[in-house]
């Protein structure tokens, strides 16, 4: 079976160019692709141990893959993932993934930065990847990096732009609260929540002078929707109350921001013992939706930093990864990712870390991650 979907990589893998001088390579670049792809998701977070791994299990990998000359030296794997292009790269394992899970990631779009804090070198800095997450299929829809001298401002266009947004809702904190950006998601067919704070003249001072009219009954008796959330746990009580008015006749630039339709706030509060913190958030969104599913998308975007991030640095442990060429790090980094919507597709209830290494030790359950398989539990 693991032979036959090697077969699909080789289709979804066909338009990847080979970056390496014709006539002086001794390994085939889907060899090193799938094998890097499998070791990933097999507990392995740098090249000598994708080595390592492929060494060990290099019967196994006879049984689909060619290995004119064996497994390739951790060099070979570290000079071609800097070399082959992060673009098509990134298509054709997008691709390959969403053939895979079969999902096609529309829904709800989280987008959110991410920096790869061990990549800094020289005068440098780490590198700061910009992602898209489809919350509810735990699926990766893209990555952009953000150029040394900007910021993800400029990269966030980029990443839109490789998205299929039709019917799809995008969420974005307050960096990418711009009117451009949220044009170009109405102009592709899909809708905006960004949240708000002072980095746009007069949006952040019109949102708050709204609703406190909406709240004095200045708007009209139905003007706002309300919905309220209580959580406790670990010695903690929380509570959110959303309000969301459909109105924006208050914004002074109405007309600039494409295809608004609401304005909210949400008010946070915190209770540990006697301590009361509160917090106030804001936000403008594109398509008329109740409180109750503002709140709901609100807290969903937050899946990309529990579902995603945390994932990378706890159970992948990216921070503390050492590879430091630009797009060699862009690449590994995708292929964690990858490796991540495989292993969370699988229904056993272990940990993301637990399945690693379960996939390490058997081959049996790192074919039915690798096919996308929903099977029993095994770990």
């Amino acid at each position: 079976m693991v032979a036959t979907h090697v077969g699909s990589l080789k289709r979804h893998f066909r338009c990847l160019p080979d970056p390496r001088v014709r006539g002086r390579t001794r390994h085939l670049l889907l060899d090193i692709v799938v094998i890097a792809i499998c070791a990933v998701i097999a507990d392995c977070d740098n090249w000598p141990e994708i080595v390592q791994f492929a060494q060990k299990r290099e019967s196994w990998f006879r049984r689909f893959l060619k290995l004119p000359d064996g497994i390739p030296s951790h060099d070979t794997f570290e000079r071609t993932f800097a070399a082959l292009d992060g673009r098509v790269f990134q298509r054709c394992c997008l691709d390959w993934l969403q053939a895979v899970t079969g999902m096609l990631g529309l829904g709800h779009i989280a987008i959110d930065g991410k920096t790869a804090r061990g990549s800094a070198q020289g005068t440098l800095g780490a590198l700061h990847l910009v992602s898209a997450w489809a919350t509810q299929a735990n699926l990766t829809l893209g990555q952009v990096a953000v150029d040394s001298k900007s910021n993800e401002i400029t990269a966030i266009p980029k990443l839109l732009e490789l998205l299929d947004l039709n019917g799809a809702l995008v969420t974005i904190d307050a960096i990418g609260c711009q009117k451009e950006i949220a044009a170009q998601i109405a102009e592709r067919g899909g809708d905006y929540v960004l949240a708000v704070k002072g980095n746009q003249e007069h949006l952040l001072e019109d949102i708050q002078a709204t609703v406190d009219k909406a709240l004095n009954g200045e708007l009209g008796p139905r003007a706002l929707s309300e919905y309220t959330t209580r959580e406790e746990g670990h010695g903690r009580h929380e509570e959110r109350t959303y309000i969301v008015i459909h109105n924006v006749e208050g914004l002074r630039d109405q007309k600039a921001w494409r295809s608004v339709t609401t304005v909210g706030m949400c008010l946070y509060e915190r209770t540990v013992g006697d301590q009361v913190a509160t917090e106030l958030h804001y936000f403008i969104g594109s398509r008329r939706m109740s409180a109750r599913r503002y709140a709901q998308v609100l807290r969903n975007h937050w899946c990309i930093e529990n579902n995603l991030h945390w994932q990378l640095d706890i159970s992948f442990n990216e921070d503390r990864s050492r590879v430091q060429e630009r797009n060699a790090v862009a690449n590994l980094s995708l292929l964690r990712k990858i490796a991540l919507c495989l292993l969370k597709r699988n229904p056993s209830k272990s940990s993301i870390a637990r399945k690693r290494k379960a996939a390490a030790l058997d081959t049996d359950f790192l074919e039915e991650i690798i096919l996308g398989a929903v099977t029993t539990e095994k770990v």
